[in-house]
Formats: structure tokens, C-alpha cells, sequence
């Protein structure tokens, strides 16, 4: 599956989600029985740890669909970046999403001075970028913020050498960054 045909998948899953008009595709025993084998999920998601931000839902999709990383701001490290690279090197997974969300309490720890304390701030100090840059935007800083720093973690994941990058320019994997509307179930893929 290409890049763009998992993005029509996702989007017509979210405009479902949206409107309360599930399909819960592959989510049968069947489905489970058959993904024992092994995994081949049509796209990779990184997503805020948020629980009100749930992939599998937002999505409509089922058991072996998506490959999901979740970390307290989107953020990536040596951890989540290998794990990306997993499924794009062994399981063949062309279409990376870094979802963002309203409402971010991790972007929202970012946007002040004070030290959140215990390993925290190590998720600010890597969301802080995002937040300078959207400081000089109009509009609402928070959520400037939050889309700001689902970008900067896209194209970062775009330059990881040596398998993303690679993967980008020759296999055509592709990375698109993404706002969810906690207030509206819709999921904004930004530009």
C-alpha cells in the first residue's frame, strides 16, 4: 500500500469516527487469528499519551492496522525513532502520522518558565523549539504550539539517518503531521 492510499484510509476511518458511524474493521476473531503470523500495518502513528487520544478509535481501524507509538507530547528519542524505523524497515509501512491534539497538557507544560520536576522536563525542554516559533505566529498560542511541534517532529523523523531519511527519498515512505480536534473527533492533517 502506498503512502497516500493509507492516508485515504485514515481519513475516510476519521470521518467515520466523527460521525459515529463505525465499520470496526478487522476487529474480529478471525482478524485476531490471522495476525499471529506476523504484522503488516498500513501506517505508523505518533501520537500523544493523552488517554483521550486513541489512534485505533480516531481512526476506525483494527488489530494489525497501525503501528502506534505513544509518548507525552509526541515527542521522539533514540526509543520511539527505532521503533518507527522497525516498521518501516522489517514491516514495510510506507505512511508515517505525528498526530498531535488540542488541549496538550505537555505543550501546555512548555509554554511557561517554571521546571515541571522528575523527568518532565525533559519533554519540555525538547516541545520548547515548537513553542518559540509559534510565539511569533497569530493566533492561539497553545494550539500554534501543538501544531508547531508535530511539524518539527515530522520533518525530524524526515532527516533520521540512516533508514528514515533513506526511506523517504528512495522508498516512498512519506511523513505528515496532524492536529486532532479533541472537540470535534476531526483529525486536521497539516500542510
Amino acid at each position: 500500500m502506498t503512502a497516500q492510499e493509507a492516508l485515504v484510509l485514515l481519513t475516510e476511518g476519521n470521518q467515520r469516527y466523527q460521525t459515529g458511524q463505525y465499520a470496526h474493521p478487522n476487529t474480529d476473531t478471525a482478524r485476531r487469528d490471522s495476525q499471529t503470523g506476523g504484522q503488516a500495518p498500513f501506517a505508523i502513528v505518533l501520537s500523544c499519551a493523552d488517554s483521550r487520544v486513541a489512534p485505533e478509535l480516531l481512526f476506525d481501524r483494527g488489530i494489525g492496522d497501525l503501528f502506534i507509538i505513544r509518548v507525552a507530547g509526541n515527542v521522539i528519542d533514540d526509543h520511539a525513532i527505532g521503533s518507527i524505523e522497525y516498521a518501516v524497515a522489517h514491516l514495510g509501512t510506507k505512511l508515517i502520522v505525528v498526530m498531535g491534539h488540542e488541549s496538550c497538557g505537555a505543550v501546555g507544560a512548555s509554554l511557561g518558565d517554571a521546571d515541571p520536576g522528575g523527568h518532565i522536563g525533559s519533554i519540555v525542554k525538547k516541545i520548547k523549539p515548537a513553542v518559540n516559533m509559534a510565539k511569533q505566529m497569530e493566533g492561539d498560542l497553545l494550539t500554534n504550539s501543538i501544531k508547531v511541534n508535530a511539524q518539527i517532529v515530522g520533518e525530524e523523523l524526515k532527516e533520521t539517518k540512516p533508514i528514515l531519511s533513506d526511506a523517504v527519498k528512495n522508498a516512498g515512505v512519506e511523513v505528515v503531521s496532524a492536529y486532532y480536534k479533541l472537540s470535534s473527533g476531526e483529525v486536521e492533517f497539516l500542510s
